[in-house]
């Protein structure tokens, strides 16, 4: 079965409400205009799809949740999600994360800051435009609230593990702690992932003593954050995860 054609994912919905491009976004920074209501907000940047924003927005009814993505297409695809949804407590903001951060943003304004699988942009030349990047990582810290977190997944580990780097050196964030959403081996987590994503074909799996093992549950929706987050794992691939906090008020760094 092909997918599903992006005019049928969009349909004849009003996006107008869930969504808006860099020059509508309203400022200065004003959730009431953004929301209706003061909430606690989390910030998404490069929601693709939008398969976390749905959920996150309908798990968590009390909280309000942005979703900023440069590529206008998959911005309406999020948007279109939280209308299907009837979430009013999401939004869509089409426009680049970094500038946001910088020029509208106030300091101490976000609940969490989510950011999964990141762009790498392998070509050394182009490291700069990572967005885990010293710059924006002081920014995340500045505008999160005491107590406030950055989650961080990625399928590529020298971009994970150069992250940690980054944030521990720019950064007075508590961490890395493990995601706890994530089995602790990925790798390991990985084999566990493309066997589930077999069962549904009946295929066997044969452990290294040669016996078959016993039946695992199969993969759902529930178990990914995102779109990309399924094909990886389902086809067997790691992905590496991690979550920090930022202090409280006069807190030291130990």
């Amino acid at each position: 079965m092909g997918r599903r054609s992006f005019a049928k994912i969009i349909g004849n919905r009003d996006l107008s409400g869930r969504i808006k491009k860099g020059d509508e976004i309203p400022r200065p920074w004003n959730p009431l205009a953004l929301f209706g209501r003061e909430a606690p907000i989390e910030l998404e940047i490069g929601c693709g799809k939008g398969m976390f924003l749905a959920s996150a927005a309908a798990a968590e009814p009390s909280r309000d949740f942005i979703g900023v993505e440069v590529a206008y297409r998959y911005a309406l695809m999020a948007a279109a999600g939280l209308v299907k949804a009837n979430l009013t407590n999401g939004l869509v903001l089409c426009a680049d994360a970094a500038p946001l951060l910088a020029d509208w943003i106030p300091s101490a304004s976000l609940a969490a800051v989510h950011i999964y699988f990141p762009d790498p942009w392998w070509k050394k030349s182009h490291r700069k435009r990572r967005i885990v990047r010293a710059d924006v990582v002081r920014l995340i810290e500045d505008r999160l609230l005491p107590g406030g977190r950055l989650w961080l997944r990625t399928d590529v580990e020298e971009y994970f593990r150069e992250s940690l780097g980054i944030l521990a050196s720019e950064t007075r964030l508590l961490g890395p702690e493990p995601d706890p959403r994530l089995p602790a081996d990925p790798k390991a987590a990985a084999e566990g992932d493309r066997f589930r994503s077999g069962e549904k074909e009946n295929l066997p799996y044969y452990g290294e003593n040669g016996n078959q093992n016993p039946p695992v549950p199969r993969a759902g929706r529930g178990d990914f954050l995102t779109h990309f987050e399924r094909r990886t794992r389902l086809n067997g691939l790691p992905v590496w995860g991690a979550v920090f906090q930022k202090r409280a008020e006069g807190e030291s760094k130990k």
